[in-house]
C-alpha cells in the first residue's frame, strides 16, 4: 500500500457537491459561503435548520435527504427532508423510524439505517417517508459505553459493512488508567474493534463475532465504498492520552500531535493494528503503544499490519467520508474523498482541532498529493480557537451527494444540515 502523509493547509474552504441544470441556482449577489469559509465559486444555504441533532445522511434520487438522528424528535430516528420550492431550502420535514443513531446509506431504492444494537431497511416509494413497516436486518449488535456509534457502506455485490467500536482506548487492564498494561490478546477484538459484514437483503440476521470481516480498528464509523475500484474504505479515530497515562515517555506536545488519523483500504482479513501499534505520521511507520512496551521508537509485531493510504492530524475524530461521483465540480474533485472531523478534546492544553471538513484527491484508484481544508477553524466553529467541542459554534458529522450533485454536510452541534454548490469561476 502506498502511504501518503498528510498536510495541512492554512485556508479555509468547504466541500460542495455539484450544481446540475435542475438544481435551484443561486442568484450571483445571494452566493455566500452561509459562515463556512468556501473557496471561490462555491456557495452555501442552510439547507434545514433546528434539525436536532443530525449525523449520517442520504439523498434519494427524488431529492429527499434522509437524515439519522442521534436523538430522536417526536418518536422518529429519522428525518425526510424535502425543498419543494426550489429556493435550496428544506420547507418540509418529517420524522419517522426507528431508533435513532448514526449510519445511513442508500443502495438499490433502499433507505438503511442503522441505530446502536439493530439495522433496519426501508423500500423508498413516491413519498419521502417510506409506506412500508422496515425490515429488520441485523440485531443483538453490542451495547456498549463509548464508540457506539455505527457506520454503513454497502457494496455493488449487495454487502453491507458495519463498524463496531472498541470501547476502549487502548486495551488497557484498566481502561484509561496511568500506567496500566494492555492486555494480551485483547478480549474485545472478538466482538469489537472492526468492521462486520452482513447480507444487505436477508432479514433476521443477528450479529456474531464470525461475521467480522477486518479488525484492528479503534473506531471507524467514518466508511466509504468507492464504485470506480469496488474498494471499501475508511478512517479511524486514532487512540488518546499517551502523555497522561505515560508521562515518562510522551511529552504534552506528542499527546497533542500522536498519533495520526488513518485513512485505510479494507479487504477481508485484514489486521490495522490496534490496541498495540499506532502510527506516527513523522517516522511515517506503525509503533508500538506502550502498554505493550512501546516507547515511541519500537516497532515489533507493528510491521505485520496493515499500512494507512493516507493520515491526518491527531484527534480530528473523523466522522464520514464521501467518494464524490458527480460531474458539477471542477475536475479535481471527481473521484475523490471528502472527509468530515467532528473535532476532539485530547489536544489539550493545546487548542482543539478538527472541526471541519477536507478534500482528498484521488489517482489512479489512491490518494494522492496532499488534502485541502475546506472548512476549517474560523468557519464550522465559529472561532479559530476551540479549547473544547462544547466551545465550537459548529461540528461536522454527515455527508452525502443529491442527484444533481449538491454536497449536503450535517452539524449536529448546531443542528443544522448545509447544501453547498458550484456556481462557478
Amino acid at each position: 500500500m502506498r502511504t501518503v502523509k498528510f498536510h495541512v493547509t492554512a485556508g479555509l474552504a468547504l466541500i460542495a457537491g455539484g450544481l446540475g441544470l435542475s438544481s435551484p441556482a443561486v442568484a450571483a449577489d445571494d452566493c455566500n459561503s452561509a459562515g463556512l469559509g468556501l473557496p471561490e465559486g462555491f456557495c452555501a444555504t442552510e439547507y434545514a435548520a433546528d434539525a436536532g441533532a443530525p449525523r449520517h445522511l442520504a439523498v434519494a434520487d427524488g431529492g429527499t435527504v434522509y437524515v439519522n438522528l442521534a436523538d430522536t424528535i417526536d418518536g422518529g430516528g429519522l428525518m425526510a427532508l424535502r425543498d419543494t420550492d426550489g429556493d435550496g431550502a428544506a420547507d418540509s420535514r418529517t420524522t419517522f423510524g426507528n431508533g435513532g443513531g448514526t449510519g445511513l446509506a442508500i443502495h438499490d431504492g433502499w433507505l438503511y439505517a442503522a441505530t446502536v444494537t439493530d439495522i433496519y431497511r426501508y423500500r423508498l416509494g413516491e413519498t419521502p417517508v417510506p409506506r412500508a413497516e422496515p425490515q429488520h436486518l441485523v440485531s443483538g449488535m453490542p451495547q456498549q459505553s463509548s464508540h457506539a456509534a455505527r457506520g454503513l457502506a454497502v457494496d455493488d455485490d449487495g454487502e453491507l459493512f458495519v463498524n463496531i467500536g472498541a470501547p476502549s482506548n487502548a486495551c488497557q487492564k484498566n481502561d484509561r488508567t496511568p500506567g496500566s498494561k494492555g492486555q494480551d490478546p485483547c478480549p474485545l477484538l472478538r466482538e469489537h474493534g472492526g468492521i462486520w459484514r452482513f447480507s444487505a437483503t436477508e432479514t433476521g440476521q443477528t450479529f456474531t463475532s464470525d461475521a467480522r470481516f477486518a479488525t484492528g480498528l479503534r473506531n471507524m464509523f467514518a466508511l466509504g465504498y468507492r464504485n470506480a475500484d469496488q474498494q471499501l474504505y475508511g478512517v479511524q479515530h486514532g487512540r488518546d492520552q499517551l502523555h497522561s497515562n505515560w508521562p515518562d515517555r510522551f511529552t504534552k506536545e506528542q499527546n497533542a500531535h500522536l498519533p495520526a488519523e488513518q485513512m485505510f483500504t479494507i479487504d477481508e482479513g485484514d489486521h490495522f493494528g490496534w490496541p498495540f501499534c499506532y502510527y506516527d505520521p513523522e517516522k511515517d511507520e506503525k509503533v508500538l503503544g506502550p502498554e505493550y512496551g512501546g516507547d515511541g521508537s519500537k516497532i515489533g509485531r507493528c510491521e505485520q499490519y496493515e499500512a494507512p493510504v493516507a493520515a491526518y492530524p491527531a484527534h480530528w475524530a473523523p466522522m464520514d467520508m464521501l467518494f464524490y461521483t458527480g460531474e458539477q465540480f471542477p475536475q479535481k474533485y471527481r473521484g475523490g474523498a471528502f472527509v468530515a472531523f467532528h473535532g476532539s478534546w485530547n489536544r489539550a492544553p493545546q487548542p482543539q482541532a478538527g472541526y471541519r471538513v477536507i478534500f482528498q484527491p484521488f489517482d489512479a484508484g489512491a490518494p494522492s498529493g496532499t488534502d485541502d481544508d475546506f472548512a476549517g477553524p474560523g468557519g464550522f466553529t465559529g472561532t479559530d480557537t476551540v479549547r473544547s467541542p462544547g466551545s465550537a459554534d459548529h461540528r461536522p458529522a454527515g455527508l452525502a451527494q443529491g442527484p444533481d450533485g449538491a454536497l449536503y454536510i450535517s452539524d449536529d452541534q448546531g443542528g443544522t444540515i448545509f447544501r453547498v454548490v458550484y456556481q462557478g469561476r
